[in-house]
């Protein structure tokens, strides 16, 4: 039996008052809860984790950090421990994919920090490392299964992993897995999955592509969410900086030198941006260190832990880690490169102010950004705050009231070194039809000999005469 069962706002007082305890999760869950100091589930927990204890699909829309791990993560241990199924060699009975290193690694720990007191076996695999442990893991035997998308299909060709045997299913991040390029990958796993299981489906936001995704992995679909129609920011303090590019540098290490900041991430557009960046800062004296898709799995876990331990102060990273960063006490997010499109801006600033803390959000925003900057706030619905700079609208109307001096189809001609202008090229006076004016045309090999014979004939004459 399939059924979709998305996420709803919780509205009535059954809901609001409704705790771990109350939900029904075996004696060694409940334990590991209490441990870890839980007692109200989030709106996401409170009606994802009922439904999938019932054995029901979930579509789960929820922004990032609303507790979506442990709202799988806690089902998913409860009917292990129910069950107490053996494990078998290269089978995984329950699968979770996460787009990036960084997070299933959360996962992972998560997966270990719940099911303390159970009897299960994990085994985590991700690219960018050696295989052979990974491999290791799997022949012994997992229950659940954590890894990337790529790492796993790579595996699956090998005949190393088999998932003939799954039963439980749980995407994570779809939405971004859809921005990294994973769909070809995904198709591929979802096509290998058996037909009797359980889905489990989450995305921050539902374009189009994710839609049919969900179509394609789950059955009988019954659409709830519990992502606002405004993205929640409470408690995150956006600040607007209008620089120019060689502005954003400097501004940036002085806002860095603030006692305010305690520990920051600066995100940039590349992932060369991002080393170089770091590179600048610690030349300036600032503890820093860059993360992103090429670092190695050993350099970006070095670079979270140092900054997890105070380490390092800044933290330099892409798009691509923004959600797969999960530490508390970020007291400063700062947008040196705006993001490319405005979800991103809610994923990014999300990085602080994170249970219940307050945070700051710095955005450096650039006269040609202005664009984006006017789509993120009608996605956050409210003006961001400008605390720094104006735009300089006179730019716009000066370069509306100039017109170019090349007509239409004409290369902009270069210049050499010495600064003047190196006029049009050989082949451009071919297709013009004549020669520069001025310029003599150097004649071709026959029209000099040509003139040549003439010559010789002109003199034999001359001393003839």
């Amino acid at each position: 039996m399939y059924q979709v069962v998305c996420l709803i706002p919780i509205t009535n007082e059954k809901e609001k008052t409704m705790t771990f305890e109350s939900m029904g999760l075996i004696e060694p869950l409940q334990k590991a809860l209490a441990k870890a100091d839980y007692k109200n589930p989030t709106p996401i927990q409170a009606k994802t984790i009922p439904a999938a204890l019932a054995g029901q699909d979930v579509l789960g829309c929820a922004q990032t950090g609303t507790g979506k791990t442990a709202a799988f993560a806690l089902p998913t241990l409860d009917y292990l421990g129910r069950e107490s199924i053996p494990k078998k060699p290269r089978q995984p009975l329950v699968l979770v994919l996460a787009p990036t290193r960084e997070l299933a690694i959360q996962i992972s720990q998560s997966f270990e920090k719940y099911g303390q007191n159970i009897k299960f076996r994990k085994a985590l695999i991700y690219g960018g490392v050696s295989q052979h442990k990974q491999v290791s893991a799997i022949r012994r035997g997992a229950h659940v299964l954590i890894a990337t998308p790529g790492r796993l299909v790579d595996l699956i060709n090998q005949k190393h992993v088999s998932l003939s045997d799954i039963e439980v299913f749980i995407l994570d991040e779809a939405d971004r897995m859809m921005d990294m390029g994973f769909l070809p990958q995904l198709q591929r796993i979802i096509d290998l999955l058996p037909r009797e299981r359980q889905s489990l489906f989450f995305s921050a936001t539902m374009p189009p592509k994710i839609r049919d995704l969900a179509k394609r992995l789950l059955f009988n679909p019954k659409s709830i969410n519990v992502t606002p129609k405004t993205p929640s920011v409470e408690g995150i303090d956006q600040q607007i900086y209008l620089l120019s590019n060689k502005q954003k540098l400097p501004m940036l290490k002085d806002l860095l030198a603030r006692d305010s900041v305690d520990r920051a991430i600066v995100f940039t557009r590349t992932k060369r941006g991002a080393n170089t960046l770091g590179e600048k800062l610690e030349a300036a004296g600032i503890p820093a260190t860059a993360i992103h898709g090429n670092k190695s799995q050993a350099a970006r876990q070095r670079a979270l832990e140092a900054f997890r331990k105070n380490k390092i102060k800044v933290l330099v990273a892409t798009d691509v880690a923004s959600r797969g960063i999960d530490i508390d006490g970020v007291t400063h997010v700062f947008n040196y490169d705006m993001p490319m499109e405005p979800e991103s801006y809610v994923h990014r600033i999300g990085r602080t102010g994170r249970a219940g803390a307050d945070g700051v959000a710095i955005s450096f925003c650039t006269y040609e950004d202005r664009q984006m900057l006017r789509e993120i706030e009608r996605l956050v619905k409210m003006e961001l705050t400008i605390v720094y700079g104006e735009f300089d609208e006179s730019r716009q109307r000066n370069n509306k009231g100039k017109s170019s001096s090349r007509k239409p189809g004409q290369r902009r001609r270069s210049r050499r070194p010495g600064g003047k202008s190196a006029g049009p090229s050989n082949s451009s006076r071919r297709h013009s039809g004549g020669s520069e004016s001025g310029r003599r045309k150097k004649p071709g090999p026959k029209k000099a000999a040509r003139k040549q014979t003439a010559r010789k004939q002109s003199n034999r004459q001359g001393s003839a005469v």
